[in-house]
């Protein structure tokens, strides 16, 4: 029989104790916080400096500055931006809650210092951004105070610019930018927005830089840019600002006044661009087909080489494709007895890009080898041996011929057919057009359709005809219809398709104000990509036979006239060309006519953008529940 007897004193100390024991370990092994408490949402708070906020006559290099809690400083090569500019970078450090600043350059006299740390200021636990802290000393009798601030936007498409470094010269002078590193300096925020502090009084020039050798001048013509037409002179002055604190909905409980300082201007509009400079020079050259060589340059060019045979004599021995900006050029080798040799060389004489970022002559020698690789010379061997003295009928080849069109055609397309090799010739009469009437397929006569090379590709060639919504067409094209310049034909060949009907479409109608001068409207899609263009012609722009779907639109004055968006060019001070966003999606649905009216200067430019197709935009900080 088991008797429960009461527990002893000492025996009911010691079980208490080891549960004590037992529960402070497990406390210290979980340090999270506790469920349902409020996340922390406060960013750090400062406290004090070494030397003081605004201090004068400083001349020691090292700043300590103390927060109220334990900080880091994120991406300060990036973020933090000393003004005036400093060649040295400073050496930035986080410790505990203070950070430390040792500036390496010397100091300069009377000179106002601005350390701007953007967001970089983050808590060490939920990372709470301290935004917009700056600290300023001076080595002088006095402080500058004015500021210049506005925002940074891409010229092109609008898109706000971070980490862009926006400076203010005294120097009036065009050449300042290019010669002189900028005076007072900031960085452009995740939103685009600036703000040079510390400025005194005077008149300026304004700049934007992406200072890729950080030298804070515009001397690299591959840098982007931004400048201000006018002449920027700082201004403040101090309003008086009321508060009305309230007890209750109705019951006024303080009023609270204060004076308040402005800083002007404060709404400057810079739009970056680059000027498309880019170092001329011979990308690649190479053989990857017997019958043709190929030269690859690294930008875009105005003229062409100057190919020269070396190792044999024949002026006229290759067909030219070439790309619209002559970049990229095929030489299609005609005589077979070149084309089977198997090295070729030439002297050529081509544009290239010299010390002086300037385009001059250049000798060179070009050497094409076509190489027989051992695997593909071994099976050949291998296949002969097998077979022996067995006679095979060879195969015949055909010219490849690739149509770049589906059984469903959008109706205001024309049919696209491409080549492996550049034609010699193609017969009109083997090609021909059908329409489909009930099951019967009826000729069209050859003088209502056309079929023609395209203007910018060799090997492409475009079937036009004005086609019936809703209606089946047939293409046929007899044997024969085209020979390459090495004597192959294409074989016949067929091709239905279905126009579609109008029923499937959306139109749209823009009309425009605010255009003076001729103008582009591009429709865009969801990634912000163009899908047509048309011109505005009497204050509009018409776009027909638009895909069902989701849309924006992008508006360009074409100053010059040429049909294309045109960057700008600071030694012309030419800004590029001004751009505007109709400021909301279009959503086109089929059999719909939509017509929308648009002001280009309704909306102001650094709001007209949807969101929605915006790249640069912050993201929102993770929650951690």
């Amino acid at each position: 029989m088991n008797v429960r007897r009461p527990l002893s004193a000492t025996t009911a100390y010691r079980l208490m104790a080891a549960g004590v024991l037992a529960l402070s370990i497990y406390s210290c092994a979980n340090m999270s916080r506790p469920g349902g408490g409020p996340r922390d949402e406060t960013p750090p708070l400062f406290v004090k400096s070494k030397p003081a906020p605004g201090a004068l006559n400083v001349s020691e290099q090292r700043i300590e500055i103390e927060f109220d809690e334990i900080i880091q400083v994120e991406s300060p090569g990036e973020k933090v931006i000393v003004s005036p500019p400093q060649k040295d970078m400073p050496e930035i450090r986080a410790s505990g809650r203070k950070v430390t600043v040792q500036l390496k350059d010397s100091l300069l006299p009377n000179t106002t210092y601005t350390i701007d740390f953007s967001n970089s200021i983050v808590d060490n636990n939920e990372k709470n951004p301290l935004y917009s802290f700056a600290y300023s000393f001076s080595t002088g009798s006095k402080i500058d105070s004015l500021q210049v601030s506005g925002i940074l936007l891409n010229a092109s498409d609008l898109e706000p610019v971070t980490g862009m470094l926006v400076g203010l010269h005294s120097n009036l002078d065009d050449s300042a930018f290019q010669k002189l590193p900028m005076e007072r300096i900031a960085s452009s925020d995740e939103l685009g927005h600036f703000t040079i502090r510390n400025v005194t009084p005077g008149k300026y020039r304004l700049f934007a830089l992406k200072d890729l050798n950080r030298d804070y001048k515009f001397d690299n013509p591959s840098e982007e840019i931004a400048f201000f037409d006018s002449i920027v002179v700082p201004t403040a002055d101090v309003q008086l600002h009321v508060d009305t604190l309230w007890k209750d909905s109705v019951t006024i409980d303080t009023i609270i006044e204060y004076n308040h300082t402005h800083f002007y201007p404060n709404d400057i509009l810079l739009t970056s661009f680059n000027e498309g400079f880019q170092s001329q020079y011979l990308d690649k050259s190479e053989r990857t087909d017997r019958r043709k060589i190929s030269i690859y340059f690294k930008a875009p060019a105005d003229s062409l080489p100057r190919l020269k045979p070396l190792n044999f004599e024949r002026d006229d021995w290759a067909i030219l494709e070439r790309s619209p900006h002559n970049d990229s050029l095929q030489y299609w080798i005609k005589d077979s007895t070149i084309y089977n040799m198997d090295t070729l060389l030439f002297a050529a004489e081509y544009l290239r890009t010299d010390s002086l970022r300037q385009l001059s002559l250049y000798n060179d020698t070009l050497k094409f080898i076509m190489k027989q690789y051992k695997g593909s010379k071994k099976k050949e061997e291998k296949k002969k041996k097998e077979e022996g003295d067995s006679i095979e009928v060879p195969e015949i080849q055909f010219l490849q011929m690739n149509a770049k069109t589906s059984g469903s055609l959008d109706l205001y397309k024309p049919l696209r057919y491409s080549f492996a090799e550049p034609l010699q010739s193609f017969d009109r009469s083997k090609i021909h057009l059908e329409q489909k009437r009930d099951t019967l397929w009826i000729p069209i006569a050859d003088s209502l359709f056309t079929f023609e090379q395209d203007s910018m590709f060799l090997r492409d060639y475009t079937l036009s005809y004005k086609w019936t919504p809703g209606e089946s067409y047939r293409v046929v094209m007899d044997s024969i219809a085209f020979t390459n310049i090495y004597g192959l034909y294409t074989n016949t060949y067929t091709q239905e398709f279905k126009v579609r009907a109008l029923e499937e479409y959306s139109n749209l109608y823009f009309a425009i104000t605010g255009v003076t001068d001729s103008a582009i409207v591009e429709i865009l899609d969801s990634g912000d990509k163009p899908v047509r263009a048309a011109p505005v012609i009497d204050g509009g722009a018409e776009f027909m036979y638009l895909n069902p779907g989701t849309y924006y639109a992008r508006l360009y004055i074409d100053s010059n006239g040429n049909g294309k968006y045109d960057t700008g060019n600071y030694a012309e001070k030419r800004q590029p060309e001004e751009v505007s966003y109709y400021p909301r999606e279009l959503e086109l649905k089929a059999n719909w006519d939509v017509e929308q009216e648009w002001d280009i200067y309704a909306t102001p430019v650094d709001k007209q953008k949807p969101d929605k197709i915006k790249k640069n935009k912050p993201q929102e900080k993770k929650r951690n529940y």
